[in-house]
Parts: C-alpha cells; sequence; structure tokens
C-alpha cells in the first residue's frame, strides 16, 4: 500500500489534454490539489472542471505559456495564493510539429526548444522555493523514447529537446538531491491521445503491431508511472528515467516481433 498523496499539491504544465491531462486525471484522483496551467484557456477550463469531480482535492488552472519565464514566476505565485505551496511540479509541457530536416527552420528549433526544454527547466526553477519548503519535492519531467532511444523521421528537432530533458534531469537531481527534491521523468512511447483515431485504422493498427504488448499505450499510464515517482515510496528514486512503452524499444527488428 503506498502512502496516500492526498490534500498534496501538484502542478502539471500542458495539463488540459493529451498526457498531460492523464498525469493530471490520475493526481486528482488520488485526492491531491492539481493545479493545471496551459496557453488554451478554453480547454484548461474545461478540463479542470472535468478533473475537479473525481477526488477530494481540488483541480484549478492558470493560463500559462511554460516557455515565459514571467508566467513560471506568475504561475509559481498563484499556485502559492491558492495552497500555500507545491509538492509536485510535473513538467510536462510540450510540442511535437513535424519538419523534415532538410526544411526546418530556424523558427521551427527555437519553437520546440523553447517549449520543450526551456520551458521544463524555467517551471522547475520558478517552484524551487515552493518545492524545498515542502521537505518532499518532487519533479517530474515527460521526456519520449523518441529522441534519448529512438529517432523518427520529421521530430530531429522534438527529439534532441526529449533527449535534453534527461540531461537537464540528471544535473538538476545532484544540486537538489540535499534538498530532498528528486528530479525523474517519464518517456512514453505511443500513446492514445485525443486527434490519434482521425490518423485511420491502417495508421493506428501499424502503430499498435510494432508493441510487442499489441496495443497503444493509455494516458492514465503514465500518469500511474508520474503518481510512483511522487509518492513517498520513491523518495530515494533521483535522476532516472522510467521507460513506459509496451515493449516497444525491446525487438532489434520487426522480424522479432513476427517470431513472438
Amino acid at each position: 500500500m503506498f502512502t496516500s498523496v492526498a490534500g498534496r499539491t501538484v502542478v502539471v504544465t500542458g495539463g488540459s489534454k493529451g498526457i498531460g491531462k492523464g498525469i493530471a486525471r490520475v493526481f486528482a484522483t488520488a485526492g491531491a490539489n492539481v493545479v493545471l496551467s496551459g496557453r488554451d484557456v478554453v480547454a484548461a477550463a474545461t478540463t479542470a472542471q472535468e478533473l475537479d469531480e473525481l477526488g477530494e482535492g481540488t483541480v484549478s488552472f492558470v493560463l500559462a505559456d511554460a516557455a515565459s519565464a514571467e508566467d513560471n514566476a506568475r504561475l509559481a505565485r498563484t499556485v502559492a495564493e491558492r495552497h500555500g505551496g507545491v509538492d509536485v511540479v510535473c513538467a510536462n509541457a510540450g510540442i511535437f510539429p513535424s519538419a523534415p530536416l532538410a526544411t526546418m527552420t530556424e523558427a521551427d528549433i527555437d519553437e520546440v526548444l523553447g517549449t520543450n526544454v526551456k520551458g521544463a527547466i524555467l517551471t522547475v526553477q520558478a517552484f524551487l522555493p515552493a518545492l524545498v519548503a515542502s521537505g518532499r519535492g518532487r519533479v517530474i519531467l515527460t521526456s519520449s523514447i523518441t529522441g534519448p532511444i529512438t529517432g523518427y523521421p520529421g521530430w530531429s528537432h522534438y527529439g534532441a529537446s526529449k533527449a535534453a530533458i534527461l540531461g537537464f534531469m540528471r544535473t538538476a537531481a545532484v544540486e537538489l538531491a540535499r534538498d530532498r527534491v528528486t528530479v525523474n521523468a517519464v518517456l512514453p512511447g505511443n500513446v492514445r491521445t485525443e486527434g490519434l483515431d482521425e490518423l485511420g485504422a491502417d495508421y493506428l493498427n501499424s502503430m499498435e503491431a510494432a508493441i510487442p504488448m499489441r496495443r497503444l499505450g493509455e494516458v492514465d499510464e503514465i500518469g500511474h508511472a508520474a503518481l510512483f515517482l511522487a509518492s513517498d515510496e520513491a523518495s530515494y528514486i533521483t535522476g532516472q528515467a522510467l521507460v513506459v512503452d509496451g515493449g516497444q524499444i525491446l525487438p532489434e527488428s520487426p522480424a522479432a516481433l513476427q517470431m513472438s
């Protein structure tokens, strides 16, 4: 039996949809007070209202751009005003526009690295005093198997950003260890999110065929991994990357899956 996180305060950037929403839903169901942030006020408000009914804690939102130091500072102040502090920061905000390397623009690179890497660093930085004050601070970063482990055409800038997240994680974990703040990352594989069905049955079938478990992950499964890393039972785990991919990175070739 894990120690309950009920009553603890959790921030989830990019929490209005996709994996961020799944993370927020798991913490809300567990009774935590969850604050979502994002750039789409309608999506954030709708998600907060939906999740607020799930647990004993509260779910609210703050309109904020993860790539802005000013917005992150305001987010940290707002969370402190609402809840007095913070225990868990899930730096999840990320974007993944496709762009082939041959035609990728400087603006494409800046946009992806700005949100995915700079955004994560600025978010953690803004909440450092509150995480230290908590005495059990947890930072959970959303990386990906793409970049640190695998590659995919059109996502070289995205892959670079997700690999960079792990470099940040390791040094941040060393710097914050004496303050009892742990820093870890989850690395999702192919996960079913909004809009995925629009890609068609053939595309979904091909994705599932590449996974030993023969199915896509669910966003809540990433949320449960984050919940574990936020638990008291994970207090001696820091600087680690947890792959949640149904075994997707394991086969050395498609033939290996056909033989299983």
